[in-house]
């Protein structure tokens, strides 16, 4: 563990913002104290909040397969959205024709450091990154024991270690792709010591854009036993969205991530899911503290834009479900928070974002001009002043499965599974757990109509061909 002592600080000779990105896995919105989740202690996210603007309302588009992390984290750095980049950002590497936000950065003359979980190729990771250390290139292993490149100047990240059956569980793998695996040191910790080492040792004549891109809270929920034990059973309630089962087959109802918990679902079982959650996430946030309080001890933090935001979400027994197969709120709803350079304080913005407006924001942010490839809207104008509309519509999708639309406080899920179709209807002002589907009452027919043609036609303009249209034949033959 790296332990700082004294000031040491180090002021920028540039004028330009450096950026600070955190990136959590699978951690969604409603899990940050300040932020009304009165369970979970996050000291240094709650000061991050008090520190700068919250965005409650801040969503990713969905995911085109189970490890939704992969189009999310594809969606963020292209500034694209899900049905506009090869394989809707799904096992690809990203092509050399979207030029992703590290590139633009480094273009710009930014030192890139990544460190952490980079879900979208080793070729798009060296196109854009100057440094970095501690890079994990995907997968899930064991947070305790996890198959790491150092930075490669070559930019090949070809190495592989020799197989090893203590490794690998399954026995179906010969090499480990990674060049060291480092034992008994969690990944969280890892990848803030990488962070903190490029901190101490920055000499302040370039801006950097840092991307600390950790693979927690995502299970297995191993974390030091101390957080643990700062949750107990009465401590921590169920979520008032709770099932012991989904009153359908949402697409991948049997997959991996719901096999976390047994069917059905039970109150007992779910609480001590939801205090791992929990546990993992205040780990994180401890560790987040570390990097925000070197960067503040070397005088950077006032010059210096910090970012913190998720993947995506995780039902976690919501709806009767465990992961994030699915666009629900718990789901698709992600926090954001913007603090430091330039950034009000203790400031919130209602505007629905989605994470891939992240990207132009901060090239807006600091005086760069974001790649034409990028889709997304900057949403500077959003921090800087008290009144925007920002997106009045916003979509999901989730494989062929599952289609969504939400239009001011109204949201329409549509699912379309084994040629069965079935509607649920949402008033999130009303009803933010998605609780009450209010699709078959008589008064809110208006509404359904026109969220469903507002759905049916927006596959036109993102470009969304695939086969959970077939179920939408009423539209089609008109």
């Amino acid at each position: 563990m790296i332990v700082i002592s004294g000031c040491n600080e180090k002021k920028d000779a540039h004028e330009k913002p450096n950026i600070l990105f955190l990136f959590a896995d699978d951690q969604r919105a409603g899990t940050i104290h300040a932020l009304g989740n009165s369970e979970i202690i996050t000291p240094n996210l709650d000061k991050l909040t008090e520190e700068g603007i919250v965005f409650p309302n801040a969503y990713i588009m969905g995911g085109s397969s189970a490890a939704v992390c992969a189009p999310s984290r594809a969606m963020l750095m292209t500034g694209r959205n899900l049905y506009s980049i090869e394989k809707q950002g799904w096992r690809a590497d990203i092509s050399g024709k979207y030029e992703t936000m590290p590139e633009t950065f480094r273009k710009a003359g930014y030192i890139t450091y990544g460190t952490g979980k980079q879900h979208n190729g080793r070729g798009v990771y060296a196109r854009g990154f100057s440094d970095g250390d501690e890079i994990f290139f995907g997968g899930m292993y064991d947070h305790w024991n996890i198959p790491l490149y150092h930075f490669d100047t070559t930019g090949r990240y070809d190495k592989k270690l020799p197989y090893c059956p203590a490794w690998d569980r399954s026995n179906k793998l010969k090499y480990r792709n990674a060049d060291h695996i480092v034992s008994g040191t969690h990944s969280c910790e890892l990848f803030s010591d990488a962070a903190i080492s490029f901190l101490n040792n920055y000499d302040g004549k370039r801006p950097f854009f840092m991307y600390v891109s950790y693979t927690t809270p995502h299970d297995p929920r191993t974390m030091p036993e101390r957080f643990r034990k700062m949750y107990d059973t009465a401590s921590v309630s169920v979520p008032s969205s709770f099932l012991t089962q989904h009153p359908f087959d949402q697409g991948d109802y049997y997959i991996r991530d719901e096999k976390l918990a047994k069917f059905p679902r039970s109150r007992p079982e779910i609480k001590q899911h939801i205090i791992d959650y929990y546990a993992m996430i205040t780990y994180l946030d401890e560790e987040i503290g570390r990097i925000i309080d070197v960067l503040k001890n070397r005088g950077l933090y006032k010059n210096t834009i910090v970012v913190f935001s998720g993947d995506n979400g995780l039902a976690v027994g919501q709806h009767g479900l465990m992961g994030k197969q699915n666009i629900y709120e718990c789901s698709v709803n992600v926090p954001l928070i913007f603090s430091g350079k330039g950034i009000p304080v203790n400031k919130k913005c209602n505007t629905p974002v989605y994470l891939f407006d992240i990207y132009p924001s901060l090239c807006d942010m600091a005086g760069l001009e974001a790649s034409s490839s990028v889709q997304g809207r900057s949403f500077k104008d959003f921090i800087l002043n008290d009144e925007s509309d920002g997106q009045k519509v916003m979509f999901y999708g989730y494989k062929e499965y599952q289609r969504a639309v939400r239009s001011g406080n109204f949201k329409l899920i549509e699912y379309y599974v084994d040629n069965q179709r079935h509607t649920q209807l949402f008033d999130l002002s009303n009803d933010r757990m998605e609780i009450n589907n209010i699709a078959g009452k008589t008064k809110y027919k208006p509404v359904l109509d026109s969220l469903q043609h507002i759905l049916f036609n927006s596959r036109i303009s993102l470009n969304d061909t695939g086969s959970f249209w077939q179920g939408y034949k009423e539209y089609i033959d008109k």
